[in-house]
């Protein structure tokens, strides 16, 4: 799919109610549930989410749900999978912020349940350490560990705004500012 008519279609993603559409098999629209990851993602934000991307520090992932305490409820995503597949899986939004061979995070030895000790260890390979932005809400890696990388769904491209909706006085001299879209 060419990446205009993929942008052609972002204009009708908003009419479809599921939680992610695949647009082709690389580009991914993803509503974000939940607050944490506020202030950057709001509860109801929209993402472009690239399926291709290779994580980096510092990125926003959009990361298949973890099973706690228990084992994944099936194998990885595979690459060619199809907008249904996708649906059916559930989704997390976090920033990446050790990748492998990195040295674990504080924030991860401070609360986590790995009962760690000595000097920090290493992220190991094939894993990554997650952390939402608003750490009081978030279900993160000081939680379940590190993270797979073969469960990472794809990186976020940005966020995809509404339309500005035009403010009363804008359109009819209206007073006031109602209609304002939040940013």
């Amino acid at each position: 799919m060419r990446l205009a008519t993929a942008a052609a279609l972002l204009g009708l993603a908003g009419l479809v109610p599921a939680a992610a559409v695949l647009l082709g098999r690389r580009l991914v629209v993803v509503t974000v549930r939940g607050v944490s990851m506020a202030p950057a993602y709001l509860d109801g934000d929209r993402v472009l989410v690239r399926r291709t991307a290779r994580p980096t520090r510092g990125q926003v992932l959009v990361v298949e749900r973890p099973a706690l305490r228990t084992r994944w409820p099936s194998g990885p995503l595979p690459a060619t999978a199809g907008a249904r597949t996708v649906g059916r899986r559930q989704w997390l939004i976090k920033r990446v912020v050790a990748l492998p061979g990195d040295r674990v995070p504080e924030a991860m030895l401070s609360t986590s349940s790995l009962g760690l000790r000595g000097p920090p260890p290493r992220v190991p390979d094939g894993s990554l350490v997650l952390l939402g932005d608003n750490p009081q809400h978030s279900v993160d890696s000081r939680h379940f560990g590190f993270y797979p990388v073969e469960r990472v769904l794809g990186t976020v491209v940005r966020p995809l705004r509404p339309p500005r909706a035009r403010r009363p006085d804008e359109a009819s001299g209206g007073r006031d500012g109602a209609g304002t879209p939040r940013s």
